[in-house]
């Protein structure tokens, strides 16, 4: 059962979710705090491609949504177009190195910040901007710093083994 993407996929979700609304969210350096989530899309898409990232990141943010006072589905929206943005230019980045990997998930990471400032700001949620800066900052150095487990995890979660493909 354990070797079915099917049911790894759900578990790693909820999960992730679990351990960001418990310890992560509370880990604070400044006034903010890491956004360890942001990387379940991001390694998916660079796993698995820009589908099964956006699916990815449409689940992870449904989950992360629940726990969260902002518009529902907005967490959804960025994670969803972040994993499909990942696939979409990965061009086969996990398999050159590490670093390089890791820098995709900085960079990666900061786009999904500002993407997330962004929808916030257009649906009249207060950004605060002063602070954007240093958010992006921690966010995708503690997400560059992670990527090689969020990887494994991600990894372990959609590939197939008995079948030896990724999950489709």
């Amino acid at each position: 059962m354990t070797s079915d993407p099917r049911f790894r996929v759900p578990l790693v979700v909820v999960t992730s979710v679990l351990i960001h609304t418990a310890v992560t969210s509370q880990l604070r350096i400044g006034d903010t705090s890491p956004d360890l989530l942001i990387l379940l899309p991001v390694t998916a898409g660079m796993v698995a491609g820009r589908s099964i990232g956006a699916a990815m990141g449409f689940g992870t943010g449904m989950a992360l949504d629940l726990f969260l006072t902002s518009p529902f589905g907005l967490s959804a929206l960025v994670y969803c177009l972040l994993g499909y943005l990942v696939g979409a230019f990965q061009g086969g980045l996990v398999a050159v190195s590490p670093s390089v990997t890791a820098l995709a998930a900085l960079a990666a990471s900061a786009v999904g910040v500002l993407l997330y400032a962004a929808s916030s700001a257009v649906l009249g949620q207060p950004v605060a901007v002063d602070r954007l800066v240093t958010v992006v900052g921690l966010v995708s150095v503690v997400n560059a710093l992670a990527s090689p487990l969020a990887l494994r995890v991600t990894r372990w979660a959609l590939v197939d083994r008995s079948r030896s493909r990724v999950m489709a």
